[in-house]
């Protein structure tokens, strides 16, 4: 395979062109996972990857794609799965409510059961996501072709990103979560290092002119950021809840190297969105770029599985 490979780079001298290629094809499930890494990342980031001895976050997340391999992991990025395991780890209450599914195909969905507002995910990726604010103007015809495209992809293969690997594709519906002034609640993503949370990015505006702020465990502003720019302009106020997200935050990543645990607030109440545990698939860029690294040095690599 990597002959072949070789032989393919030969023929196309242009990099990009080269990945458009090879992540089209049959070839993408073939290429072993530590040369795929490796090439992708240079292509990413422009830099050299060091496996043997990693320093800074990207470098380390993508260690632990190859060595950290826990099936329990699988369970945790499933969006369906996961229900389960956050019933267990910090409680129901926490869980937004399921309208609809499990369901293996999208032909299985009769939207005529389903509430004017949801939100339609597919359970075995990142991003697919689709929100249905009126179901009036709901076009089904264009999210079934997106869905159907999906359902029909593994999303490990394209950043090796371990747990996807056999987390078996559905769909689900959850409530669409919506304040009493009619804004999305806000968007509080904590990173987690051995149990222990680090910083924490605050998402401004995803849908428009998407931005994020960063602040400590002690809500002190970082004027730092990864990939989109932040805004030191628009000040968020410490919310209340913030000891209780921070201890939901400490439970959930309790014995993992990193993970990174999002959660809304919502009158009060704090609500689980998702589990994360390689950031920007471990290839984001940093502002300053010294912080890459101290990120980096916040994570310890357990021993290799």
């Amino acid at each position: 395979m990597l002959k072949y490979l070789k032989i393919l780079k030969s023929m196309v001298t242009d990099e990009s062109q080269w990945w458009r290629y090879v992540r089209a094809t049959p070839a993408l499930r073939l290429i072993p996972d530590k040369y795929y890494l490796k090439r992708w990342y240079r292509f990413k980031t422009g830099k050299e990857l060091n496996l043997a001895n990693p320093q800074s976050f990207n470098e380390k997340l993508q260690w632990l794609k190859l060595y950290d391999r826990n099936p329990e992991y699988s369970k945790m990025v499933d969006k369906y799965e996961v229900r389960q395991y956050i019933k267990e780890k910090i409680g129901e209450e926490h869980l937004i409510p399921l309208v609809g599914g499990p369901w293996e195909h999208f032909e299985d969905i009769d939207f005529s059961k389903l509430p004017n507002q949801f939100v339609l995910k597919c359970t075995h990726d990142s991003g697919s996501v689709e929100i249905c604010k009126n179901l009036k103007n709901f076009d089904i015809e264009q999210v079934r072709k997106k869905f159907n495209y999906t359902l029909k992809r593994n999303y490990f293969y394209y950043g090796r990103e371990w747990p996807y690997k056999n987390v078996k594709p559905r769909i689900i519906a959850e409530k669409y979560m919506l304040e009493d002034s009619g804004i999305e609640p806000r968007d509080y993503k904590v990173f987690n290092f051995n149990g222990e949370p680090r910083i924490i990015q605050v998402d401004l505006d995803r849908f428009v002119n998407h931005r994020h702020n960063y602040y400590t465990p002690k809500w002190e502003f970082l004027d730092v950021y990864i990939d989109d720019p932040n805004d030191p302009k628009v000040v968020i106020e410490c919310p209340s809840e913030l000891d209780e997200l921070l201890k939901l935050a400490r439970k959930l990543s309790e014995g993992i190297p990193h993970l990174r645990t999002d959660f809304y607030i919502m009158k009060g109440r704090i609500f689980f969105g998702e589990l994360t545990f390689f950031h920007a698939g471990g290839m984001g860029k940093f502002t300053p770029s010294k912080f890459e690294r101290q990120m980096g040095d916040w994570l310890t690599l357990p021993n290799k599985r």
